[in-house]
């Protein structure tokens, strides 16, 4: 039987906590234990036999995308249990967390000058400040003027209506810049990829993927050979913070304000509310923009009650963030799709849009709405997410409702809905473990980061021919996977192995095939490293060497697989070769 381990650290004590870009919120004002005097800690609830309970039942709670049995978990405050039993459900803790430990506050609102010093300004454990995140985009712009152009394509509710603390919603523009390009108007000569992040403001994760995505192509342009391909053929377009004013409550919640507004997931927009919503675990304030979006608009997995956290709003597309990320995506892709949900784009559309929530490790696709409706390119978007999901390592894939449960008014939807774009939704990081959770350790990102890597590149590749009708697409350098689970090294034992199946692709493998390799061990000087092909060959990538006294592996090695067929299970080998030192084999990525 499976059992989820809810591992809270010092560091990151608020952090293991559950529900997707797709998740559900209980409402404050279901019973009167709501007005309770406020718990900064967010409760797991187990509900036994929950597999079982009627939908009714468990409708307006934050369900966590993981089961044991048949039991089903909550995310909560301490009054959800009450009103959980008062559903006669029946509950029992399952974990207690407390809120982050305190930190001193940050600028709240937009800075007048970002300057270099806010680049790195940081919270809980690394995760940068919205002004961080900004001051990066300019610093990137002048340290790579030839790659980057940085936009102003909206603003948040704050700003927008006057109110302290504001922000400007900001994109970035990234190719190597020729006549015409990282121009605002749907008719590029290059194909376009669109990344958009933390739109759900707690998703932490996902802006520091889009940080690094940035930095990977303007850092490795000229060097980088998949980096230098993309930005010669492509345009790459990347919104870090899709929810500003969200995320500046959420990182003011780490950093000595209100606990509870770590958990916020809205925008900050409460003018649609009568009474002031309690922050916390089950309650926001402001409006849910990955429900608000006026495709098939306050259908499923949305609520009417402003508190709740998968509030549609009062209209669709009510809100001023979607109106200018809708803006946006309608300038970067022309629409060529006709109405109707079963109608196909066109077979030569280009472009590609990413939009990154957490958690639960899978790639969804439209329709989210309805899983019962397929999309008239059904068949192409599902084959993409499975060799999406494949790059990752075996995420799941498929549509919201065959894997979670429907969900309207998302923004994938949305645009292959207006545009025709193919459109894809990654939940980034598991449902459990140590990098579980919205909030997991910032060291955990490193391990993301290998995982969403392969299929940015893989993703920017499809954006010239996504559909098969003939658009332009680069020969891929080679196939890639990347394995991110952790595997114990026995002191002087045994080895171990870890597996990357590789299918899909055509040939042999490179004679320059790269193996990444991420080791933690005190000694590394004690292990060997091989690489067994599928057919059984083993390559020696590292030997042991007593004088390498040094700590963890981090290398990338590269192996002449010229006589080895791409497809087919590939397993890392390492094996500790003496006494009195550990380790972990913490990730690893086969290009081949």
């Amino acid at each position: 039987m499976k059992f989820t381990h809810w591992l809270v650290t010092a560091a990151t004590a608020a952090a293991v906590v559950a529900g997707t870009g797709y998740g559900m919120a209980a409402s404050p004002e279901k019973t009167a234990a709501a007005t309770a005097a406020p718990d900064a800690h967010a409760y797991v609830y187990r509900i036994t036999g929950g597999a079982h309970v009627p939908q009714n039942k468990l409708a307006g709670f934050d369900l966590i995308e993981d089961r044991d049995g048949d039991d089903l978990f909550v995310l909560g405050d301490a009054a959800t249990a009450m009103d959980l039993r008062a559903a006669g459900l029946h509950v029992k803790v399952e974990q207690k967390l407390a809120p982050a430990p305190w930190e001193p506050p940050k600028r709240s609102g937009q800075a007048s000058r970002l300057t270099e010093a806010l680049v790195e300004e940081t919270y809980n454990g690394g995760y940068r400040t919205v002004n961080a995140q900004y001051a990066h985009l300019d610093q990137v712009a002048t340290d790579h003027a030839a790659l980057a152009t940085v936009y102003d394509v909206g603003d948040s509710w704050r700003k927008a209506t006057g109110r302290p603390n504001g922000y400007d919603l900001k994109a970035i523009c990234l190719t190597k810049k020729q006549t015409g390009d990282c121009q605002l108007t749907p008719n590029s000569t290059k194909p376009r990829f669109l990344v958009q992040a933390q739109v759900h403001a707690r998703e932490l994760t996902t802006g520091d993927m889009a940080y690094r995505w940035i930095d990977y192509l303007t850092d490795g342009y000229g060097t980088d050979a998949t980096a230098t391909r993309i930005l010669d053929t492509r345009e790459v377009w990347v919104v870090p913070i899709g929810n500003p004013d969200g995320v500046d409550m959420v990182q003011q919640g780490f950093m000595g304000g209100n606990t509870g507004q770590q958990w916020h997931r809205k925008n900050a927009d409460h003018s649609h509310s009568t009474t002031t919503c309690s922050e916390g675990p089950s309650s926001g304030s402001g409006v849910d923009l990955n429900r608000n979006n006026g495709s098939h608009w306050g259908g499923a997995s949305t609520s009417s009650n402003p508190c709740d956290q998968v509030y549609k709003g009062p209209s669709a597309d009510s809100e001023t963030e979607n109106k200018a990320l809708q803006a946006l995506y309608r300038k970067l892709f022309p629409d060529t799709r006709g109405t109707g949900d079963g109608t196909a784009a066109a077979a030569d559309t280009k472009g590609m849009f990413v939009t990154m929530h957490s958690y639960s490790n899978m790639v969804l696709f439209p329709w989210g709405f309805d899983a019962a409706t397929d999309s008239g390119n059904d068949a192409a978007l599902r084959l993409m997410a499975k060799e999406m999901a494949t790059l990752a390592g075996g995420w799941q894939y498929g549509q919201p409702g065959e894997i979670l449960y429907d969900a309207s008014g998302g923004h994938d939807d949305w645009a292959y809905d207006q545009l025709g774009v193919p459109s894809f939704t990654w939940e980034v990081g598991p449902s459990s473990g140590t990098c579980g959770g919205f909030h997991p350790a910032y060291s955990c990102q490193s391990t993301f980061w290998n995982q969403v890597k392969p299929m940015l590149t893989y993703a920017a590749d499809k954006a010239g021919d996504p559909y098969g009708g003939g658009g332009t697409t680069p020969t891929p350098v080679g196939c890639t996977g990347t394995n991110g689970g952790d595997v114990a090294i026995p002191d002087a034992g045994a080895a171990v192995t870890s597996t990357i199946d590789i299918s899909g692709c055509s040939g042999s493998a490179s004679a320059t095939s790269k193996v990444e390799v991420h080791v933690k061990h005190t000694w590394r000087g004690d292990l060997t490293v091989d690489l067994v092909a599928p057919d059984g060959t083993a390559y020696r990538l590292k030997s042991a060497s007593g004088n390498d006294s040094a700590d963890n592996i981090d290398e990338i090695y590269t192996a002449n697989l010229s006589s080895e067929v791409r497809n087919g299970a590939w397993k890392l080998r390492v094996q500790d070769t003496a006494a009195q030192d550990t380790g972990t084999l913490d990730t690893w990525t086969l290009t081949l």
